[in-house]
């Protein structure tokens, strides 16, 4: 259904785009885009405010994508969920970022509402500060968990089909975020059960700004401590939230757009200190299975909207951080 759009983005040019764009949009559909790009209508709108930019970064531009999963949701709606990168020579500036002259690369979730044949909603989580880094423009806190090209599913076989199953596996993810919602209003970390849920081996690979876990601990450590420590009232808004999931095979996804609201308190997050302020979060997930457990969790999280809740401009920021760079990258 989305496949000539990929396609199309995979060797990049404006003409054969435009027309997939046209193709497989609904004229009206509505586009949530990650900050500072925020909402448009229609697929002209997406490519003059965002594909193209980014397009004239990186003239060689090419699509990568490691997670293709599509479903019906409760709600009854058809999504499918992309996870991968955009990549190419880093020849120009985009949104103020220096380019490096070397390739680079700009992990994406992008996921698609469809009805009637058509695209008519779409959200997408560009992890602009990952290309910040890797242009050594990064202005703010250094992130907890390791910064790496993430990796597509350790099976090779993200871009599915994925079969049967969906149903027991989004069982096992709702389960377990019931049990990681218990903590901490509800006990310590043992009320989370996450041994019964999660892979010994597990990776959680969040976005630039919080950066890859590995196993519990690491999750734990370079994550959840942080983020509760900063925001322990998290899930008391949940009944003002709707989610959409949906899954297949061994693959789960949700988007929420906003997924969770809570307040930024006690000991601050990412180096923000704290606000007391409400603040929403913009996350778009995957989540991959195996033998029942969950062994990869792919997370974006939309950093910059969360500092612009906050009053912290961290593109300006980065102008500033920058001012003394000289303009070539040679």
């Amino acid at each position: 259904m989305i496949g000539p759009l990929r396609e199309a983005l995979y060797d990049f040019e404006e003409a054969p785009v435009r027309a997939a764009l046209t193709d497989c949009f609904a004229d009206d559909a509505v586009i949530h885009l990650c900050h500072p790009f925020g909402d448009l209508s229609g697929p002209d709108a997406f490519y003059e405010a965002a594909l193209a930019p980014l397009h004239h970064a990186f003239p060689d531009l090419e699509r990568r994508d490691w997670i293709v999963v599509q479903g019906e949701t409760e709600h009854g709606g058809h999504w499918i969920g992309c996870g991968g990168y955009y990549t190419g020579l880093f020849d120009a500036p985009f949104l103020d970022i220096p380019p490096t002259g070397h390739q680079a690369h700009m992990r994406f979730h992008e996921f698609y509402r469809i009805d009637g044949g058509k695209i008519v909603e779409m959200q997408a989580i560009w992890d602009i500060p990952e290309l910040m880094m890797q242009a050594g423009a990064w202005p703010m806190a250094p992130s907890l968990g390791r910064e790496w090209l993430t990796p597509a599913p350790a099976t090779q076989d993200g871009l599915g089909p994925h079969g049967s199953g969906g149903a027991e596996s989004l069982s096992t993810v709702r389960d377990m975020l019931i049990h990681m919602g218990k903590h901490p209003s509800e006990g310590g970390p043992e009320v989370m059960e996450m041994e019964r849920f999660w892979h010994p081996r597990m990776s959680w690979y969040g976005p630039a700004g919080i950066g890859t876990a590995r196993g519990i601990q690491g999750f734990r450590d370079w994550h959840q401590i942080p983020f509760l420590s900063a925001m322990p009232d998290r899930g008391s808004y949940r009944d003002q939230m709707t989610y959409h999931f949906f899954a297949e095979g061994n693959y789960v996804a949700v988007t929420g757009w906003p997924n969770m609201r809570q307040h930024l308190t006690h000991d601050g997050w990412l180096g923000i200190a704290p606000s007391g302020k409400l603040v929403e979060l913009r996350s778009l997930d995957f989540w991959r299975l195996e033998n029942g457990l969950i062994r990869e969790n792919w997370v974006m999280v939309d950093l910059l909207d969360v500092y612009r809740q906050l009053d912290v401009d961290v593109l300006r920021r980065m102008r500033e951080f920058n001012k003394a760079r000289r303009a070539s990258y040679a």
